[in-house]
């Protein structure tokens, strides 16, 4: 049977450009593509690893602790650290465009993972940076493809692209209610209770109406406790509007399933089903360890 004809090739994520074989292709695989056997053990091994990176920074900081094991937890931290440079430099290298990698978001959020070791040499203060290992825990949702979770969390996220203009609306109603609220305050209660300045009783009004209440700033005028009771009262309906808002278009959504990041070895189209055994392009069989529970 004729092999139907290739249509071109999705882009790659983030446009960094899948190489077109051998052995790049393999290691591409492994390390941006989530839904394989292979790749879904990288990215749990790595997220371990970020873990246990971030523990060993977390026990550093406690002073009997690190008086007692200090030098091993110098040790773990350089093999964290190489651990991490080994996988930035094997991104870089798999992809076709390494720059455009470089300079996205989680390219320096993974070269901000080993800097600080290498900087803590010439500033040792900078060592307390490795914590900001954590961000790449981002990639939870991809790394263990849990699919109702990620389906709900992008229909909220478009949920919250479509009610953009309304939160906004909104948000510039309570600035303009806070404001003037607060500088009403400022002009019962006075300094002489607190009240030093129009930003002051703005940030009290804002702590009211969103039932916050630190209680540092308390009215003592008849008055002012009236216009305390006003920004209790509205701060009911301040937390309800906007959960009724994404709510609102939450519901009124279907979730469409987002394509995966498995792709074809032969034409390079991406977003396969995880239960697709060949390319939905070119009819190319799909590789064994691309399949779930291969």
């Amino acid at each position: 049977m004729a092999r139907p004809p290739r249509t071109p090739p999705a882009p790659a994520p983030a446009d960094f450009g899948k190489p077109l074989q051998g052995g790049r292709l393999r290691l591409y695989t492994i390390i941006f593509e989530a839904e394989t056997r292979a790749g879904r053990a990288f990215d749990i091994a790595l997220i371990l690893a970020i873990l246990a990176s971030v523990a060993v920074v977390i026990a550093d900081s406690v002073a009997p602790l690190r008086a007692r094991h200090g030098t091993l937890f110098g040790v773990l931290e350089w093999v964290f650290t190489l651990v991490f440079t080994v996988e930035y430099l094997a991104r870089l290298a798999c992809v076709r465009h390494p720059l455009r990698y470089a300079t996205s978001f989680y390219g320096v959020i993974d070269l901000l993972a080993v800097l600080p070791t290498y900087l803590a040499f010439f500033v040792p203060e900078l060592h307390a940076l490795i914590d900001v290992r954590l961000l790449r825990l981002l990639r939870v949702f991809r790394i263990f493809k849990l699919g109702a979770y990620v389906e709900e969390y992008g229909a909220l996220g478009r949920a919250l692209r479509a009610s953009r203009r309304k939160i906004a609306v909104f948000l510039s109603f309570v600035l303009l209610v806070v404001t003037v609220m607060g500088t009403l305050m400022y002009v019962v209660e006075g300094p002489e209770h607190g009240f030093t300045s129009i930003p002051t009783a703005i940030y009290w009004a804002i702590t009211t109406m969103t039932t916050v209440g630190f209680g540092d700033l308390t009215p003592k005028t008849d008055l002012g406790r009236l216009i305390a009771s006003v920004m209790m009262l509205l701060g009911w309906g301040t937390l309800a509007v906007p959960t009724g808002i994404v709510t609102a278009e939450f519901t009124a959504q279907r979730l469409v399933r987002e394509p995966t990041t498995r792709s074809c070895h032969e034409c390079l189209s991406e977003g396969h089903l995880p239960t697709a055994r060949f390319c939905r392009d070119c009819g190319a069989p799909l590789p064994d360890f691309q399949r779930d529970g291969a």
